[in-house]
């Protein structure tokens, strides 16, 4: 841990892992948390677990800083999903149109780190969340659920390869392979409709892998690979048998759900990489 933080913005998608974070940053000395939710996508139970929360709409930056500078936050961190094309979605204010105007690339990587600019530019420094969530990040040999065949095996290490090529070229973080053969590639639409893709084309008899891993040079100031409850759900519709994640590197959301889950299932949660 480097500098102590004692407070702390949250900027606040939805699910579940805006709560944890406030819960751990508390244990770990942030005295202070003043969060930020969107109309609509936010989890309104964060609310009694911080000191204040102020509701916005996705696209107002400037309201967004003055909050921030009105409750004394010098550093803040973007947890929850938002997902990129959010940003398409609404009706920005000026600050985030100037700044999205002057990108050649709009993905997540160039979106998210123009919203970091502007926020430095105003004396506020996003930071990762990681420093208070490395404890529900599993590492090397984390298994749940069924032992895996070798062909399952196989699958694992040639989907983790097919991923981490795809996010080195900024296209998405998640595939699902089946006998050596890719199904599906996570796109813009985020990792749950390519489970579900993938799942489509796995047959009648589904038993497809899914893998998830961070970037190359991941930034996880604003996207940290995470699965959870919604996740397992999404893998058992899907007919998946097994579910991949990089090691160190990828929370785990919901474990006693996901360990439920997968037993019930009969889904193997594997780490890798």
């Amino acid at each position: 841990m480097t500098e102590q933080i004692e407070t702390l913005g949250i900027i606040a998608g939805d699910r579940s892992l805006p709560l944890l974070l406030a819960q751990q940053a508390r244990a770990l000395g942030v005295r202070k948390l003043i969060a930020i939710g969107f109309e609509d996508q936010s989890n309104r139970d964060l609310e009694p677990l911080v000191d204040k929360m102020i509701w916005m709409k996705l696209g107002q930056l400037t309201k967004l800083i003055d909050a921030f500078h009105a409750h004394g936050v010098r550093h803040c961190v973007m947890v929850g999903k938002i997902a990129p094309k959010s940003f398409f979605d609404v009706r920005p204010d000026l600050r985030v149109t100037m700044a999205v105007l002057k990108l050649k690339e709009k993905n997540a990587h160039t979106l998210f780190g123009a919203f970091a600019d502007e926020l430095q530019k105003d004396g506020i420094e996003l930071v990762p969340a990681t420093r208070w969530l490395k404890p529900i990040m599993p590492g090397a040999g984390f298994h749940i659920g069924p032992k895996l065949s070798d062909e399952q095996r196989a699958d694992v290490e040639f989907g983790f390869r097919i991923a981490k090529e795809i996010s080195r070229l900024e296209i998405g973080q998640s595939v699902v392979v089946k006998n050596g053969a890719v199904l599906a590639v996570e796109g813009f639409e985020g990792t749950d409709k390519c489970l579900q893709r993938g799942g489509e084309l796995s047959g009648k008899d589904g038993g497809a892998v899914a893998v998830k891993v961070a970037k190359e040079k991941h930034d996880m100031r604003w996207d940290i690979p995470c699965v959870g409850e919604q996740t397992l759900q999404t893998c058992a519709a899907a007919r998946l048998s097994v579910l991949a994640i990089e090691a160190d590197k990828t929370l785990l959301l919901d474990r006693e759900r996901v360990e439920v889950l997968a037993k019930k299932n009969k889904i193997a949660v594997v780490s890798v990489g």
